[in-house]
């Protein structure tokens, strides 16, 4: 093949040499080799120039190659391997042929919301199979005939289990957050999935970080796979124009923030804090001063999370206040504003969340409320990201 050539692995010294690089790079959909119908989804979705992973990681997938793919999130993973999948199925044949999982039930409904948007033209079938959903119901739906499923792993398995997945023509499976997925604790579940899979099937690991574990998959399931790696420094915190205020103490972050409230309502915004007990605290306060706000975070229930996502997701809320377990997985296309009440306490963190505005090139804007204990962290993220950023001018309306 053009473009492939051996070479030893870069990050298990030694003990692991059975990668290939693929270096060719497509700037632009059309030069992919995709269906019409297929480049109509991706347009129609608001793509116009792929991102750095898209550009490497589409085509060796299409070709059916098993591929390592790592990068942050944020830089376009779910539709590079969507794509891949959309490109190969046999639509006539209306049987479960790709199967993805992925860590948590809001990244599974983001994935399957990417799949049918980029698939719409092609009438492609997906569903998301997890927990906290009437298993019968998911047991319909496949009954009745999918392409493609999407979900997490605990559910996934038992559907396969009661046979209500059948897995005989499954021809890919894609691990999206493999490292988050391994950190939560479902290797063996993944493993018992693969033990049920066709013994001839195409396998996508997509990945922030290769832990460990995550090789050991690669080494165990994976037939020469070829390794995509997109090194931090071109993910995509460009476009996103990022300012610090500096507001001394703690307790004068609520004003700093309802002052620029009336900006925050213009566009659709999220803001961050640390705890999920402060996320409480905040939307209390900020509604007490008749802010219109909604907030999501780990301890309500999926139902209550979806009605809100699905609120905010329409615009018929404009203000999100959520924590980190969000951070992937929310993908507002509209999010033109992040605003981080309290900083990440780790700067990887901080491409999370931000990076959820403007993504993909989108223009965005990021503000961090900076007290006098915050200066080390804004340091360290500015050396994470080699960037400077600079003070909020008075003008930030115009910036959006």
């Amino acid at each position: 093949m053009a473009g492939l050539a051996p070479q030893g692995s870069q990050f298990d010294e030694g003990q692991y040499d059975a990668f290939t690089s693929y270096d060719e790079v497509y700037e632009s959909f059309d030069d992919m080799g995709l269906q019409e119908d297929l480049l109509r989804g991706i347009y129609a979705y608001g793509f116009e120039k792929p991102s750095a992973i898209q550009q490497r990681g589409i085509v060796p997938f299409c070709k059916g190659f098993d591929v390592i793919q790592q990068a942050q999130s944020g830089t376009g993973k779910t539709a590079t391997f969507c794509s891949g999948i959309l490109q190969q199925l046999d639509y006539s044949l209306v049987e479960c042929q790709a199967l993805v999982l992925a860590p948590t039930r809001e990244l599974a409904q983001q994935i399957e919301k990417v799949m049918r948007a980029l698939g719409d033209y092609l009438g492609v079938k997906v569903h998301a199979c997890v927990g906290g959903t009437s298993v019968r119901e998911d047991q319909r739906i496949l009954q009745s005939g999918v392409h493609v499923v999407v979900g997490t792993p605990g559910r996934v398995f038992d559907m396969l289990k009661r046979n209500s997945l059948r897995p005989d023509n499954i021809k890919k499976f894609v691990l999206d957050e493999a490292d988050e997925m391994l950190s939560r604790g479902f290797k063996d579940q993944i493993y018992d999935i693969f033990q049920l899979l066709p013994s001839k099937i195409q396998v996508g690991v997509f990945s922030a970080t290769m832990p460990p574990e995550a090789l050991e998959i690669t080494r165990k399931f994976m037939e020469k796979p070829v390794r995509i790696l997109v090194k931090r420094d071109e993910l995509t915190l460009e476009g996103i124009k990022q300012f610090y205020v500096n507001v001394e103490k703690e307790e004068w972050k609520l004003d700093t923030l309802c002052d620029l409230y009336e900006t925050l309502a213009i566009t659709q915004s999220v803001i961050f804090v640390n705890t999920r007990r402060k996320v409480d605290w905040l939307t209390d306060k900020m509604r007490s001063r008749d802010h219109t706000v909604s907030a999501t975070h780990g301890d309500m229930d999926q139902n209550t999370r979806d009605i809100i996502m699905r609120e905010f997701r329409s615009g018929s809320s404009r203000v999100l206040i959520t924590t980190d377990l969000l951070a992937r997985g929310i993908d507002v296309q509209q999010v033109s504003l992040v605003i981080n009440y309290d900083l990440p306490t780790q700067p990887e963190n901080y491409l999370h969340r931000i990076g959820r505005s403007g993504r993909f090139g989108r223009k965005g804007v990021a503000i961090n409320f900076v007290t006098r204990d915050d200066e080390k962290m804004l340091f360290d993220i500015q050396k994470f990201y080699n960037m400077v950023m600079e003070e909020l001018p008075a003008n930030v309306a115009d910036l959006l």
